[in-house]
This record gives structure tokens, C-alpha cells and sequence, in this order.
């Protein structure tokens, strides 16, 4: 039989697309499930805020009457507008290793790029950068983060043949966390502090830190990443929906603001517990008994593992040493807390500024990811 492609336009549709992920990688012991309903919110045109500024339509491919491949077709303005470019994207991609399933999800996605004057599409890529992107292509047989794509080594491979290029790389680290504080970066910390006037806030409670510094710390990450491969800042409307749903939950001995001496933010580091073994017990679902795995990592049993999720330093600072205040802070509470290593999480694999914070780490450069891209005739 041949293929046949239908379009996600009813919550129905729309929940199997999220699921065909998970039954795929059912038995996978790398991949981490992202959270269903974190998923469904991401994917709803009501629901998500990137929506005022992107259009994107969703495909099924069924092959012998079963669920056989997904793909998302996205065009976000505001990306184009600012890089000068008319390009589509495609994203939340998956398939069986058929080479019939992988034409017509793509030949879908091309197509529906077209239609709306496309000349390039990219991919895979989210809304905006706060969603997974980059295709695995090293690092097969290490485990995932909450953050990232998993997808089978024969996933390249399809696209290549299909005539998609590399764009840009995205590398992964393995740090090991020192049994003992490193000192030398404390010593360069203290020098950067007197030097700039900096300091480290400090918060008694996460509503003190929504308070003060929720809607700055945004606004600092639309500064810093703005030149970063396909960034577009985030809207009012995703700032506040960030700050109500990640704040509020992350644990402040792992979070790293640096401010100036009048209390601007100049730098900042998040991270988190791995979660990832914690998803796959989950199984990508809060209810009904999901949660329980989730907080049972968070509050009881903590993994060894920890997930550096944001980094950012205030452009004229970043020549001057701030990033050494920011993980100099981190690096205190991963060593107090007894974590092993840290999961750097993508970095852009020419962004020395931030590989060169690592050279004085045990580390391992364990995964790498892409974005390819094709031109639309």
C-alpha cells in the first residue's frame, strides 16, 4: 500500500502525533521522553504564545494502515524577518527506517513550505530555541536529556539522501564535577568581583526571584543569544508564560545570577537535576502515576547528574570574566550536593566563548547534533 499522509488539525490527531514518538522508542534505552502535556501545550495553536508570530501545520504518514512517521512544517516571522532569509522549518520528526515513510513526510513539509513562499527549509528545529532541536548524529549509546532530541542513527542518512546539507552543529559535553572545588576558578571569580563591582544575588524564596529578577533574566537571554544560529527573541507573552511555568519550580542553590552595583543583571546560569531517568520511569506522563517518578528525583532521591540549561553573560561583560562568578557559584553547589557530572547540554560548535570555559575540566565530548538545510526549488 502506498503512503498516505494526513494532516494533525483535531486534538485527536494531534495527541498521536505526540505519542508516535514514545512508541517508537519504547524499548530505547537512550531516549527521554519529553512531558506529553508539556508537548501538547507546545503544539496547541491556542495555547502557545510562539504562535503570534509563527504558522505551522502537522503531518502523519501511515504506511500499511499503521502510524508509521510524523513531521511539524513551521515558518517563524520573526526568525525570517531577522536573519533576512524566507525560510521554513521542520521539526518534531520522526519515522520508521522506510525510505517510502521518510519521502512523503518530507515531499508534506516541502510542500506546505512552498505553498507559503519559502525558499529554504531547516530543521530540526522548534518555535523558537526553547524547544528541542538538532538531529543526533554522534552519541547514540548515551542517554538523553529532558532537553534534547533522541532519534536512531538512520535518521542522517534519510536526510542526506534527500539532498539536506549540515547548516550548524550543536556539540555536547560531560564534565566531571571535582570531589573538590576547583579553586583556581574562586580565585578568578574574586578578582572579577572587585574588579567590576560585581556580586552574586542572592534569594530566600523562588517568589523573590520571580519578583525581582523573573522578567530581567528573559530579557537578558534575548541580549545574549540574539546572534546565536536562528534565534528569535522571545515575546512578552513567552516571557511571562516561562516565568510562571519554570520558575517557580527550580531549585535556587542551582541557579546563578550576577549582578552589577546597581543591582542590574549582567550573568546568569541555570541547571537542574537530571531528569531524564526519571521521564523514561514516567514515561513522558505526568498522570496517573508519572509525577510520582518526577518527584521522587526532585525532593527524595536526587540523581548524580546535573543539567547546565542556560548560560548567558552580558555581551561587554563576556571578556571579562563574568562566566568565572557564574560557575564559580555553580560549581560550590554541585561539589555541596554531591553530583558526579553535568551535562553541558548544545552548545554551538564555534562559540569559543563558551568551550573555553571548560578547558580546565575533565570532560568528554560526548554527543553531537545538526541542522541541515535544502533549498526549495
Amino acid at each position: 500500500m502506498p503512503v498516505t499522509i494526513v494532516k494533525a488539525d483535531n486534538k485527536k490527531q494531534l495527541k498521536q502525533f505526540i505519542r508516535f514518538g514514545y512508541e517508537l522508542y519504547k524499548n530505547n534505552p537512550y531516549y527521554v521522553p519529553e512531558l506529553f502535556e508539556d508537548a501538547l501545550t507546545t503544539l496547541s495553536k491556542e495555547r502557545n504564545a510562539a504562535f503570534e508570530f509563527c504558522d505551522a501545520d502537522y503531518f502523519l504518514a501511515y504506511k500499511d494502515g499503521k502510524l508509521a512517521g510524523r513531521i511539524a512544517a513551521i515558518i517563524n516571522k520573526r526568525a525570517n524577518e531577522k536573519w533576512k532569509q524566507n525560510a521554513a522549518r521542520f521539526g518534531w520528526v520522526d519515522f520508521i527506517d522506510d525510505a517510502e515513510v521518510v519521502d512523503a513526510l518530507f515531499a508534506a513539509a516541502e510542500a506546505w513550505a512552498r505553498e507559503r513562499g519559502a525558499t529554504e527549509i531547516h530543521g530540526p528545529l522548534g518555535f523558537t530555541d526553547f524547544d528541542r532541536e538538532g538531529m543526533l548524529v554522534e552519541g547514540f549509546d548515551r542517554l538523553g536529556t529532558m532537553a534534547t532530541i533522541y532519534n536512531y542513527p538512520y535518521y542522517p542518512a534519510h536526510l542526506e539522501r534527500l539532498g539536506y546539507v549540515k547548516d550548524v552543529d550543536w556539540i555536547e559535553y560531560l564534565l566531571k564535577v571535582p570531589e573538590i572545588k576547583y579553586e583556581k576558578a574562586g580565585r578568578i571569580a574574586a578578582i572579577v568581583k572587585r574588579k567590576f563591582g560585581l556580586r552574586v544575588a542572592r534569594f530566600k524564596s523562588r517568589s523573590e526571584l520571580v519578583k525581582r529578577y523573573g522578567k530581567a533574566l528573559f530579557e537578558l537571554i534575548n541580549e545574549c543569544y540574539t546572534d546565536l544560529y536562528g534565534y528569535s527573541a522571545l515575546s512578552e507573552k513567552q516571557i511571562e508564560s516561562y516565568i510562571k511555568t519554570y520558575l517557580p519550580v527550580i531549585d535556587l542553590r542551582l541557579v546563578s545570577l550576577v549582578v552589577d552595583k546597581d543591582d542590574n543583571l549582567v550573568a546568569l546560569g541555570v541547571s537542574i537535576y537530571s531528569m531524564s531517568e526519571a521521564l523514561q520511569k514516567a514515561k513522558g506522563r505526568l498522570f496517573p502515576f508519572g509525577w510520582w517518578h518526577l518527584a521522587k528525583a526532585m525532593f527524595f532521591k536526587r540523581p548524580k547528574r546535573v543539567d547546565l540549561l542556560l548560560v548567558a553573560v552580558k555581551p561587554e561583560y563576556q571578556s571579562k570574566g563574568a562566566f568565572a562568578i557564574v560557575f564559580d557559584e555553580l560549581q560550590n553547589s554541585y561539589v555541596s550536593m554531591g553530583f558526579k557530572d553535568a551535562e553541558s547540554n548544545p552548545e554551538l560548535e564555534d562559540n569559543d566563548k563558551v568551550r573555553s570555559q571548560w578547558e580546565n575540566y575533565e570532560k568528554e565530548l560526548h554527543k553531537r547534533r545538526r541542522a541541515y538545510k535544502k533549498e526549495l526549488a
